[in-house]
């Protein structure tokens, strides 16, 4: 019996990396998986647009009678640009997808998995969210804000039997991350790839995707409002970067 066996689960950013991992690994352990994305998935949905998460929340509970996890893993990476080369509508668009459509994803299938006696919200965040030097600074700031979220929702469901939790992954081979590895490749520098951490590599979505199903199950039945690190050790120290005012730090 698979460990998600009869669940219902929402997967959003469900198109590729660690989103589609994840909608495998889910249905791999019985869950009946509804995913989310702007293309490539089951259905296409902007997960920063309320009415789109709201109508995804609401089409999954008529097709599925209920919701028992939510994945709220769709995001942007929004480039490695300084503070003072951005501006508010480059932040305003990384902030929609990154903060607040985890906040929609909480808003709107919290009330379902609660009315299933509760079940599980978990929502991507970053390492760059625990410290600079691992993001661009509009990306960093929405993954904290999405640690806080997880914090902050976690007690305004006190009693529901609804838990929340983030995932803060390092450096993975995503799409989004795929310039950064195939830059690595082509100039034959693909050992320098994770060499700040312990584990001397990079990850991969399956490895996020194990943690994802970890938080989703009863196996983690006592992990509310916590962030749980997937980097292999990056953020066990605290690596430096020379950072200058008036020069992009990347």
């Amino acid at each position: 019996m698979g460990r998600l066996e009869g669940k219902v689960a929402i997967v959003t950013g469900a198109g590729s990396g660690i989103g589609r991992a994840a909608a495998a690994l889910f249905a791999g352990e019985g869950a009946k998986v509804v995913g989310a994305d702007l293309r490539d998935a089951e259905f296409t949905v902007d997960a920063g647009d309320e009415a789109g998460v709201a109508a995804l929340v609401a089409e999954t509970v008529a097709r599925h009678g209920g919701i028992d996890v939510a994945f709220a893993n769709a995001g942007i990476s929004g480039g490695f640009a300084g503070l003072f080369e951005q501006d508010a509508a480059e932040w305003q668009r990384i902030l929609r997808t990154n903060l607040i459509g985890p906040f929609l994803a909480i808003k709107y299938a919290a009330p379902a998995i609660a009315r299933r006696g509760g079940g599980s919200i978990i929502c991507t965040a970053s390492v760059a969210g625990l410290r600079s030097g691992a993001g661009g600074p509009a990306y960093s700031a929405s993954k904290a804000g999405v640690i806080n979220l997880v914090a902050v929702a976690a007690q305004q469901l006190s009693g529901s039997g609804v838990r929340v939790n983030a995932i803060c992954p390092g450096l993975i081979e995503t799409g989004m991350t795929r310039p950064i590895f195939e830059a690595a490749h082509g100039a034959g520098k693909s050992d320098r790839i994770g060499r700040l951490n312990p584990l001397r590599r990079g990850g991969v979505p399956e490895e996020v995707a194990r943690v994802a199903l970890f938080l989703a199950s009863a196996e983690s039945s006592y992990v509310n409002g916590h962030a749980l690190v997937v980097d292999g050790g990056l953020s066990s120290s605290h690596p430096f970067t020379k950072q200058e005012y008036g020069k992009s730090a990347f």
